[in-house]
């Protein structure tokens, strides 16, 4: 069964993600050092996801756009 063209979200892929793959965890233990090679998988340490955010880049005016402003 297929879902419905106006029920898809358009965006869902690029929405942050609470929990990682084992996958994702183990790449994160590695690259801080908190994995060794042999360990359990079975009670891993927690690892703590973060969230990005992108602030919006202020615009800088150039000297052209400052003068035709001031002509208006």
């Amino acid at each position: 069964m297929s879902v419905d063209k106006s029920l898809k979200i358009k965006s869902g892929s690029v929405k942050q993600r609470n929990v990682l793959k084992r996958v994702e965890r183990l790449k994160q233990l590695m690259d801080t050092d908190r994995w060794n090679e042999g360990d359990s998988i079975l009670g891993m340490p927690k690892v703590r996801v973060q969230k990005i955010s992108l602030k919006k880049k202020k615009k800088v005016k150039t000297e052209e756009e400052t003068a035709s402003a001031k002509k208006k």
